[in-house]
């Protein structure tokens, strides 16, 4: 057998583990990380990446069909639009590779041995990966588990047939004909959507009483608005119970108690995700856990000392972007540098049509924190880009404390504001106050311009409304 001695272990390539183990590299520590899929983890192969490569073919074929259909407002035209979904796949798979690539050379780079295999602890100091020349152990100072999540799967509904992940939908060479989603959450919605424009009949069932439940309805209405024009129906606070007899839909139970059939070719089933820790040998340690999530502190350190836990496999927000903040930090932790993070900054992002955008606290969320409020709401139909843009849908809204100023919270419903994010998040981390960005000369004409409007909203002095 095999062994191999380091300072840091970090288990599982993806966001999370890559970029912390980058990082020490960067930092001169002794580095080795383990994976036993494909480098990048679900984001990169399964989730983040491909699933927006392929929000964007749907939205570049909806914009062909309308041209072709003489919908476009300002006399664009064109022949009606086909598409080759296999291409489809095949280019958003090329991206993926080309990503995979990139994440190898910079783990090459920062000179982190790179162990392809199945991990399983032994002990707090100890790990045993099965690769393919045979088993190796690994002894660490050090340990990061980042081995993220998975979709989690219904009992009465287990993956296989017609009855798909978001992993089996971003895999699909033909566009369904009648798509059922079980979910009505980002995942869901997100890809829903994406195979309405494709042209799939698409019905969404949630069993909660609204669509994206963690947003408010001002934020998520715009969505509702676009959802119905795009011809999907939209089953709230309904169960599902289960295929059909002949395997051809979905039984469900509608909100006021009837059992009704639900047609489909493919059911996908976004309920949610579950931490991936089985065979990781995790009854050997003794760590303090959340449900099936592992509990850790504001370093996030674990209950045993020398192990962390970064990432989905630590719970929600099950975010890319946090898993690679907590990822830097702990490899800083590990060379002793003083770090700690704020984790107020951290952007949530639906990509819907129109997308939402939220960082900090949400009106109803500073109320029940106790804060006396100023809110700033501004409407893209008054701003002048996105006129441009035939995207006048949605709003930016500041949420501020009325003593002091001090944002607490922004939010956007609105084509193209994920790459709002930015700026909101810079300036919760920043503590930025109502004058900060009022104050703040930005670029006309932008998307941008919303949000000191926003601001000066709140501020009582709003120009463009």
């Amino acid at each position: 057998m095999t062994e191999i001695t380091c300072k840091l272990l970090v288990i599982g390539a993806g966001p999370g583990g890559y970029v912390c183990a980058i990082r020490a590299g960067q930092l001169g520590i002794d580095t080795v990380i383990v994976e036993s899929t494909k480098l990048g983890g679900s984001c990169l192969n399964v989730g983040c990446i491909p699933s927006k490569a392929m929000i964007h073919v749907a939205e570049e074929f909806e914009k062909a069909a309308e041209a072709a259909a003489g919908k476009t407002p300002f006399g664009l035209t064109a022949a009606e639009p086909k598409l080759d979904l296999k291409q489809a796949v095949a280019w958003k798979d090329g991206i993926v590779q080309r990503l995979n690539n990139g994440v190898a050379g910079l783990l090459r780079k920062a000179k982190v041995k790179i162990v392809h295999g199945k991990a399983r602890f032994r002990d707090g100091k100890t790990v045993v990966v099965e690769t393919e020349t045979g088993p190796k152990t690994i002894q660490a100072e050090a340990i990061v588990i980042a081995t993220g999540s998975a979709p989690v799967e219904l009992p009465f509904l287990p993956f296989g047939g017609n009855v798909i992940s978001s992993t089996g939908a971003l895999a699909l060479t033909e566009v369904p004909k009648r798509l059922v989603v079980v979910g009505g959450g980002y995942i869901g919605l997100e890809l829903g959507t994406a195979f309405a424009k494709l042209g799939a009949k698409v019905t969404v069932v949630e069993a909660q009483d609204k669509i994206l439940p963690l947003y408010d309805a001002e934020l998520t209405g715009p969505i509702s608005k676009r959802l119905t024009a795009l011809g999907v129906e939209v089953l709230t606070g309904a169960k599902a119970l289960g295929p059909t007899p002949k395997g051809d839909g979905l039984r469900i139970e509608t909100a006021d108690g009837k059992e009704r059939a639900l047609p489909a070719d493919k059911i996908l089933v976004t309920v949610g995700r579950k931490p991936v820790t089985d065979g990781l040998g995790l009854e050997n340690l003794v760590l303090d856990m959340d449900g099936r999530f592992i509990r850790i502190g504001e370093r996030c350190e674990t209950a045993m000392r020398g192990i962390y836990a970064i990432g989905d496999v630590t719970g929600e927000p099950m975010l890319a972007h946090r898993a690679m903040a907590q990822g830097e930090m702990v490899a800083e932790i590990v060379a002793g540098l003083p770090r700690a993070w704020d984790k107020r900054g951290i952007a949530a992002i639906c990509f819907t049509d129109p997308e939402i955008v939220s960082v900090g606290l949400s009106p109803d969320e500073a109320k029940r924190a106790g804060h006396e409020l100023k809110i700033g709401q501004f409407p893209f139909a008054a701003n002048g880009r996105a006129m441009t843009r035939h995207a006048e849908v949605g709003f930016v809204r500041v949420v501020a404390q009325a003593g002091s100023d001090l944002v607490l919270g922004i939010q956007a419903v609105g084509q193209g504001v994920s790459e709002l994010s930015a700026a909101f998040g810079l300036a919760i981390e920043m503590g930025a106050t109502l004058q900060d960005i009022a104050g703040t000369i930005y670029a006309h004409p932008t998307l941008g311009e919303a949000f000191p409007e926003a601001a000066m909203k709140a501020l009582g002095h709003a120009l463009h409304i």
